[in-house]
């Protein structure tokens, strides 16, 4: 047996209804819906024919709701409540003030500037939420490719054959040592003093530790680490543990324990600070307040006696 269609009722019917219900009159209704006094004449007569229920009473040009139409106002009520919520949540989410972010990190940033503008975002936006981790590049590299995060952040790419490279600033690499080397009196090191020092290297096939190698090269200055490491942070913590040496980024030199040191690497060895987006997919106004906020706090990170080069 053929069930009986149920009536189909729009979501514009419900709003004249609703409009009527609350007292405004035809006129009224028509000027807060943006539409026709007849529009407004006709919807309600197409909801009385659907529903099968008389909703209000025509008295002297002026509609008097029924019992029948202030039982069913109740019932619906929430369904407005709803439409509101939904409304404030997108434009919330327009304007950046919620929604969800989802963050990939290299540690050197991941561990410093990156968290520190993320501070400042989910201090002004309660209602934002955050999936946050650091990997190592090229993991960075393909959760961004796959559109698995909305932005990365690394260290070493100018750019990239498939992906969008927002450099957002340069930085030099420093040397870390301990208070009681011997390098550690001299305001800057430079790369041949380091020719007959123990040293804690860099992955060289990172991109770090390529732009480390290459210096060495460049100087004609051996370069044959005791220790190769992956991370930055490991580096710089051997180089205390084993009374050795490190170049490592800024960002890593920022929190050494006592007893460290940070001193100037020369001849400068520079690597770009990049942004790495999905080609393709537009940017988000909650992305870009947090890249906003990147942007602040790297010029605030870099700047005291580091020598960056901050792109405007």
């Amino acid at each position: 047996m053929k069930e009986p269609d149920e009536p189909q009722i729009s979501f514009r019917l419900l709003s004249i209804f609703s409009s009527l219900m609350s007292g405004a009159t035809t006129q009224e209704a028509a000027e807060q819906l943006g539409m026709s006094q007849p529009a407004v004449s006709n919807g309600i007569r197409q909801l009385e024919a659907k529903l099968g229920v008389n909703l209000f009473e025509r008295l002297h040009r002026r509609l008097k709701p029924t019992e029948e139409a202030f039982q069913l106002f109740e019932e619906i009520q929430p369904v407005f409540s709803i439409m509101r919520g939904f409304e404030l949540r997108a434009r919330s989410m327009r304007l950046g003030l919620s929604g969800r972010l989802r963050i990939l990190s290299t540690p050197p940033l991941g561990h410093s500037v990156a968290a520190e503008a993320l501070g400042a975002l989910l201090e002004t936006r309660p209602e934002v939420t955050v999936s946050y981790d650091v990997r190592l590049l090229n993991e960075v590299v393909e959760a961004v490719q796959n559109g698995s995060v909305d932005l990365g952040l690394g260290l070493g790419y100018e750019s990239h054959s498939a992906l969008n490279v927002d450099v957002i600033a340069h930085v030099n690499m420093v040397c870390v040592l301990p208070e009681s080397h011997a390098l550690a009196e001299r305001p800057m090191i430079m790369v041949q003093d380091l020719a007959d020092c123990d040293l804690i290297g860099i992955d060289a096939a990172s991109q770090l530790g390529s732009a480390i190698r290459f210096v060495f090269h460049r100087e004609h200055v051996a370069y044959s680490p005791r220790v190769e490491v992956r991370y930055c942070s490991t580096a710089a913590v051997l180089a205390h543990a084993v009374s050795s040496i490190a170049i490592v980024d800024p960002f890593t030199a920022s929190t050494l324990p006592p007893g460290q040191v940070m001193r100037p690497f020369r001849p400068d060895c520079i690597v770009p600070v990049g942004l790495l987006f999905r080609r393709g997919v537009p940017r988000s106004r909650l992305v870009n307040a947090y890249v906003a906020n990147v942007r602040t706090a790297l010029q605030r990170f870099v700047e005291p006696g580091w020598h960056p080069a901050v792109d405007p």
